[in-house]
C-alpha cells in the first residue's frame, strides 16, 4: 500500500501514546482517519487536531472490550466512511505485579481489552473489508513481551502472546485475499502506560518510580513507533520490532531462552521490574 492518500485508516486507543502518534503519522500521508477511544474529551481534542491537518477525521467513543460498543462503532463508521483500508488495533492496558499478586479481575480486564478488543474489532470490520476487495491491512499492536517478556507482567505478556498467535492464524486464513496482517512488537516505549497502569501491593513506590524513570530515560518516543508502523504498512511488512533493543531481544530469545532469561532478569533489576 504505497500510497496512503485518501485511504480510510482506523485507529483504536487514539487519544494518547502510540495511537495518537499513528493518527498524526497517517494524516501526514494524506489518509483519512477514523478514531476511537474511551476518553471522550481527549478523543475530541485529537479529532480537532487531525481535522486541522486537512484530512477527514471521524471520531467516536468506543470501548473495545465491549462487543456491542464496537458493533455500534462499526455501524457508524460504515455509514460515515465506508469500508476501512487499514485497521490499527492499538488499544491496550497493563498491570504490574507478580503472578501470585495479579488478581483474576486484572487477568480478565487485560484480556478483555488486549485480546478480545482486537477480536471484536476484526469481527466487526473484516467482513466489509472482504466485500470491498483490494489491498487492505490489519495492524495488531502486540509487544516485545509477546516473544520475550519481563518479570511482573504475567497477564500482559500472556495477552500479547495471544495477539501474536491470533495475528499469525489470521494471516494464514487470509492468504488468498489481498488483506494482509502486520503484527507490531514495540520494546521500551515512553508512554503513560507505566504511570497509569494498576500495580500490585508487592511493588513498592520506589520500585515503581524507578521503572517510570527507566521508561522516560531509555524508552523511545511513540512517534518513532508510529512512523515505523506507517512505513511497514506502505512496504507491506508482516512483522515489526520497534523501539530500543526490540529486535535484539527477539533474536536473543530465539538463540537461547536460558541466556535471554538471565539477561532479562538483570535488566529487570536495573529497570525496576524486579526489586534489587
Amino acid at each position: 500500500m504505497k500510497n496512503l492518500k485518501g485511504k480510510q485508516v482506523l485507529v483504536t486507543g487514539a487519544a494518547s501514546g502510540i495511537g495518537l502518534e499513528c493518527a498524526r503519522a497517517f494524516a501526514k500521508r494524506g489518509a483519512n482517519l477514523i478514531l476511537s477511544d474511551i476518553n471522550v474529551a481527549a478523543l475530541e481534542k485529537v479529532r480537532g487536531e487531525i481535522a486541522a491537518m486537512g484530512v477527514t477525521c471521524f471520531a467516536q467513543a468506543s470501548d473495545v472490550a465491549r462487543e456491542e460498543s464496537v458493533t455500534d462503532f462499526a455501524t457508524a463508521v460504515q455509514q460515515a466512511a465506508g469500508p476501512v483500508d487499514v485497521l490499527v488495533n492499538n488499544a491496550g492496558v497493563a498491570f504490574l505485579g507478580s503472578f501470585e499478586q495479579t488478581p483474576l479481575s486484572e487477568w480478565r480486564r487485560i484480556y478483555d481489552v488486549n485480546v478480545l478488543g482486537i477480536v471484536h474489532c476484526i469481527r466487526a470490520f473484516l467482513p466489509a473489508m472482504r466485500r470491498a476487495g483490494g489491498c487492505r491491512k490489519i495492524v495488531n499492536v502486540a509487544s516485545l513481551a509477546g516473544f520475550a517478556p519481563a518479570p511482573n507482567m504475567s497477564a500482559y505478556a500472556a495477552s500479547k502472546h495471544a495477539v501474536v498467535g491470533l495475528s499469525e492464524v489470521l494471516a494464514m486464513e487470509l492468504h488468498d485475499t489481498e488483506i494482509s496482517v502486520l503484527v507490531v512488537c514495540p520494546g521500551i516505549i515512553n508512554t503513560a502506560i507505566v504511570h497509569v497502569s494498576p500495580t500490585a501491593s508487592g511493588m513498592s513506590a520506589a520500585q515503581i518510580r524507578k521503572l517510570q524513570t527507566y521508561y522516560a530515560d531509555e524508552g523511545c518516543h511513540p512517534r518513532i513507533v508510529a512512523e515505523d508502523i506507517v512505513r511497514s504498512v506502505e512496504r507491506d511488512r508482516r512483522l515489526l520490532f520497534t523501539g530500543p533493543s526490540a529486535r535484539l531481544g527477539y533474536n536473543v530469545m530465539r538463540v537461547s531462552r536460558r541466556f535471554a532469561r538471565r539477561i532479562t532478569i538483570a535488566v529487570a533489576r536495573k529497570s525496576g521490574y524486579l526489586a534489587e
